[in-house]
């Protein structure tokens, strides 16, 4: 089946009336869910691809779900669809398509319409059928980072891709974060929150304390900022305090935030001096309400 199912014999242009979607898709719907694939053949399957270009949503929808009830027999038109249709309609469930079908051989196409598709919702589909697949994805969504030609879209899309990963990646990750990129280094680093609150991987803290003190701007905002959202409260909160005074003002801000998430108390004055020298009046703003929330739970902590 595989191999009939080509460029050569597929016409995205076979559409269905209203009528014949309709009655396909309740069919389909029927019997797929009863396990039931013995009304599965090539020419049925070109039909259900076609139907991936219908406006209607719920109809598009039930043939999405009925091609990933399906399976691999489905991938060869489902490629052809992403990186050819000429619909973008049919190219966004193409897309999500994919992830239902849920087969990594699909993953080098995923990147392909990441890189090349000039719409964006067809871009983050991609990315989100990508990062089903785990570690064998982070390869490729590294790739994205590397490449130096790559919009920053496209790179927000892979570090997402590589965050959504997190722990079932964690080894990759772990490597990953000591790439000479700093792209690839920032956004890895980012992505070992889960690893880190889920599994209290002593390795992935020792690269995130490590990332503190990155050469990279980058690096350490994405470090500071990590370890703000984390519930782990064994890190270097005078390293972080001192950041109060580094010349990169986003540096600055992430700091006192953090320092606010981990209500840092024993930081008080350190915030204090950073608000008198601060000469923006956002992050004055900011380093103030760190001061403040820091106080006010400390002083409901002494009530109990």
């Amino acid at each position: 089946m595989k191999e009939e199912l080509n460029s050569n014999n597929f016409n995205e242009n076979a559409t269905l009336n209203e009528d014949e979607a309709s009655n396909l898709a309740a069919e389909l719907k029927d019997k797929l869910l009863r396990k039931d694939k013995s009304i599965i053949n090539k020419a049925l399957i070109k039909k259900i691809i076609a139907g991936l270009s219908d406006n209607r949503g719920k109809l598009r929808r039930t043939f999405s779900e009925s091609l990933g009830l399906i399976g691999e027999e489905t991938l060869p038109l489902l490629r052809i669809v992403l990186l050819q249709s000429q619909n973008v309609t049919a190219r966004r469930a193409a897309a999500k398509t994919l992830r239902l079908v849920g087969d990594p051989s699909a993953l080098p196409d995923l990147l392909k319409a990441l890189l090349n598709d000039k719409d964006p919702v067809v871009q983050g589909s991609a990315v989100g059928a990508m990062a089903i697949f785990g570690e064998e994805a982070i390869e490729h969504l590294i790739k994205v980072l590397e490449n130096p030609k790559t919009s920053e879209m496209q790179r927000g899309l892979a570090s997402w891709g590589l965050a959504f990963i997190g722990a079932k990646g964690a080894t990759a990750l772990k490597k990953a974060s000591f790439s000479n990129n700093v792209k690839v280094r920032a956004s890895s680093i980012a992505a070992l929150g889960e690893q880190i609150q889920s599994f209290s991987d002593e390795e992935a803290k020792a690269i995130l304390s490590k990332a503190l003190s990155d050469t990279s701007d980058e690096v350490q905002i994405e470090a500071i900022k990590l370890i703000g959202l984390l519930d782990e409260q064994n890190w270097d909160l005078n390293l972080i305090a001192s950041k109060l005074e580094h010349l990169n003002p986003e540096i600055r801000k992430q700091s006192a935030l953090s320092l606010m998430k981990l209500e840092a108390i024993n930081q008080i004055y350190k915030l204090e001096d950073s608000l008198l020298n601060e000469e923006s009046n956002e992050l004055k703003n900011i380093i103030r309400l760190s001061i403040d929330r820091i106080k006010s739970l400390h002083e409901k902590k002494q009530d109990k």
